[in-house]
């Protein structure tokens, strides 16, 4: 296994994620997106890198090897009064590293953010009710699945049921 190191993103970062986005959306189907469905390009990715590294609320990390991107882990707060103290985490690992403890030392990561920031106080994220190594990832971690949206995700004529799974972190 390559040493990882994990670190905050720089603006020089923007088009390898927008890539690294790209290609994981095709290689399952759990995320959010498909292949080259990103919803940003590497001028909004820069602006967004910018305004997440100065930001109270929101954090991202990245996770590399060999000088390449393989890992993802965000958290994203609204900044109205009333939800930003709540993140909504993300996280993406490329195939060929999971199952090595990455996803874990980026939730765990992000987790300790949040909870050194002075606002948030809960964490949520939204999971296919059948990524079961993902579900069991995040119970372990201390989620709990607080709901479940039936039909939320419709793939190749199948609808997939989606769990909100969400933590208090004070």
């Amino acid at each position: 296994m390559a040493d990882i190191i994990y670190r905050d993103p720089v603006v020089e970062d923007a088009q390898e994620i927008v890539d690294f986005y790209n290609y994981v959306g095709g290689e399952t189907s759990f995320l959010s997106f498909e292949k080259d469905e990103y919803p940003m390009n590497a001028e909004a990715q820069a602006e967004d890198i910018k305004a997440t590294n100065s930001s109270e609320i929101d954090k991202m990390i990245l996770a590399v090897a060999d000088g390449r991107i393989i890992g993802i882990g965000t958290i994203n707060s609204s900044p109205k009064i009333k939800s930003r103290h709540c993140g909504t985490l993300g996280i993406v690992i490329a195939k060929a590293y999971q199952g090595q403890g990455i996803g874990t030392s980026v939730m765990k990561q992000l987790i300790e953010w949040a909870k050194g920031n002075g606002i948030t106080t809960r964490i949520q994220l939204d999971t296919r009710a059948d990524n079961e190594l993902a579900v069991e990832l995040y119970k372990k971690l201390g989620f709990e699945i607080e709901g479940c949206q039936k039909n939320s995700t419709l793939l190749n004529g199948v609808y997939y049921d989606l769990y909100v799974m969400g933590m208090m972190i004070k």
